[in-house]
């Protein structure tokens, strides 16, 4: 059977290029910004792109389009990063825990997962966005709460594989703990799958988190945030297309280049994936 195709190494960089440059521009937001990202400008809403002073245009409210895609890449960038890196964390120790204990831990931690997949990842952030009250910070929990299974059932999985080897059966008849084995055979056997999903997640992220924002449940005003401009120029898009377009496209980059960068990361760490190359 012949493998499927995998994405190039031109591919590959330009997931790097695209995160590395918007990771740039957020970083150097406040000095690359033509004008504050909050100011309003009643008198020119709705400014097509390439007027004078404001290259992009401006929104519903007369806030520079090009300043506020800048700033929100920063804030695209956290709510991307930080609920990947705390449901790795969470999920990753729950999912160690259940592989390696097993009994009826496993299949009490395995069935709460089940009835969390039952729900649409979407639906069920939404659900306790809405609970939680509309804000960055219940955005966030959110966002763990939806992610923490992912991380842990891919753990666990890859725990119960490498619990099955000879060198952990020979470290238990010597003698050496169980913290002792988990902390250095097993987890150093779970970085590759664990890196590959964390990059993937983090391009999930940014469109649940953009999602969520375009509800009215992410991110309040004044933040710059993609999601938010998405959802302000929905209502102009005969007469200012570009309002919304720009946002888009924004979020849509900004989670290919994610994922790129995860399909290169599998590649590297993917020992299958080398010999074929």
């Amino acid at each position: 059977m012949k493998s499927l195709p995998r994405m190039g190494s031109s591919a590959h960089a330009a997931g790097f290029i695209i995160v590395g440059v918007i990771v740039l521009c957020a970083i150097f937001a406040d000095v690359i910004s033509p004008h504050n990202p909050a100011f309003a400008d009643p008198f020119n809403k709705f400014l097509p792109m390439f007027s004078p002073c404001h290259p992009l245009g401006t929104d519903e409210l007369g806030r520079d389009l090009l300043s506020r895609l800048i700033h929100g890449g920063r804030f695209a960038l956290f709510v991307a990063v930080v609920p990947t890196l705390i449901a790795l964390v969470v999920g990753g120790l729950i999912g160690l825990l259940s592989g390696y204990v097993g009994g009826f831990l496993d299949s009490f931690i395995m069935r709460v997962f089940d009835v969390m997949f039952s729900f649409p990842g979407i639906l069920l952030a939404l659900g306790i966005s809405a609970a939680l009250g509309a804000g960055t910070q219940s955005m966030l929990i959110a966002m763990v709460v939806v992610t923490v299974p992912e991380f842990g059932r891919v753990l666990r999985g890859t725990v119960l594989s490498v619990k099955e080897e000879p060198y952990i059966e020979s470290a238990l008849t010597l003698g050496i703990g169980h913290w002792r084995i988990a902390i250095r055979h097993v987890v150093p056997n779970i970085l590759s799958p664990i890196t590959v999903l964390a990059a993937m997640q983090t391009g999930n992220n940014v469109i649940l988190a953009a999602s969520l924002s375009f509800l009215g449940l992410g991110a309040q005003p004044p933040t710059a945030d993609w999601g938010s401009m998405l959802g302000g120029g929905r209502g102009a898009m005969i007469s200012a297309p570009h309002v919304a377009t720009l946002s888009g496209l924004a979020i849509v980059i900004l989670a290919i280049g994610f994922n790129l960068i995860g399909d290169a990361v599998r590649d590297r760490l993917d020992p299958n994936m080398q010999k074929g190359s």
